[in-house]
C-alpha cells in the first residue's frame, strides 16, 4: 500500500493508524505547491480532486478520503481494536465521531487555514469551532479517549486537528490559532496522544519536530 501525504495535514491521521498497526506502508510525500509526489508524478492522476490522503493499494484501487482510509486500515488488523467490527452499533458511534470530526472541526478549520481570504467569516468561523472544542472538552471529561478506554482512529484524526494552530512543528505551515490551554480535558488527551510511539515515530517521519 502506498499512502500519499502532506507535512502537519490531516493526513498524519492514517500515518498514525498505519504506524499504530505497524502495516507495510510506503509514504509518499506530495508537494503543497505543485502537487507533484516525490517521483515527480501529479497527484491528480492519482486523486481527481488533488486533496491528500490517498491510500493506493496494491490491486491499484485508491481511496480518497480520509475516514474511509482509517477504517479501512483498522480493517487490515482488527485484533488491534482501532475500530470495532463492521456491523456493530460501536462501529456506527465511531462512524458517527468521524463524521463530526469531519464537518464540524476538520470544514470549520478552513477559514482559519485560509484567513487572507476569509475576512470578517473569521469573526463567525472561530468562536463556531472553539465551541465544537468545547464539546470534545466536555465528552473526554470522563473518558480517555474520544470512544472510550480503547485508542481510535478517531483519536488519530483529533489528533491531526487538534494540533493545527497551536503545535509548535505545526505552525510553519498552518496559521489558525485555536488554543486548548483552558480545556483540560482536551489538553491532557492531547499530550498523552502526542507521546505514544507511533504518532512521534509519525510526526519524525514527516519532518516534524518533536516539542
Amino acid at each position: 500500500m502506498k499512502l500519499y501525504y502532506m507535512p502537519a495535514a490531516c493526513s498524519l491521521s492514517p500515518h498514525i493508524v498505519a504506524n499504530e498497526l505497524g502495516l507495510e506502508v510506503e509514504f509518499i510525500k506530495v508537494d503543497h505547491n505543485d502537487h507533484a509526489t516525490e517521483q515527480g508524478r501529479n497527484f491528480h492522476s492519482i486523486s481527481p480532486h488533488g486533496y491528500i490522503p490517498a491510500l493506493q493499494l496494491d490491486d491499484g484501487n485508491v481511496l480518497w478520503e480520509g475516514s474511509a482510509i482509517v477504517q479501512y486500515l483498522a480493517d487490515q488488523r482488527p485484533e488491534r481494536g482501532l475500530a470495532p467490527a463492521n456491523g456493530t452499533f460501536e462501529r456506527y458511534k465511531l462512524q458517527e465521531m468521524l463524521s463530526f470530526l469531519s464537518t464540524e472541526i476538520h470544514k470549520g478549520f478552513i477559514p482559519l487555514l485560509y484567513a487572507h481570504l476569509a475576512g470578517a467569516y473569521i469573526d463567525v468561523a472561530r468562536p463556531k469551532l472553539e465551541k465544537r472544542f468545547a464539546w470534545i472538552n466536555g465528552h473526554l471529561a470522563d473518558k480517555q479517549f474520544l470512544m472510550g478506554d480503547q485508542f481510535s482512529v478517531a483519536d488519530a484524526y483529533l489528533f491531526a486537528l487538534a494540533g493545527w494552530g497551536q503545535a509548535p512543528w505545526l505552525k510553519s505551515y498552518y496559521n489558525a490559532p485555536i488554543q486548548l490551554d483552558d480545556l483540560k480535558n482536551l489538553r491532557a488527551w492531547y499530550e498523552g496522544v502526542k507521546g505514544r510511539a507511533a504518532v512521534r515515530q509519525s510526526i519524525l517521519q514527516e519532518g516534524l519536530e518533536l516539542n
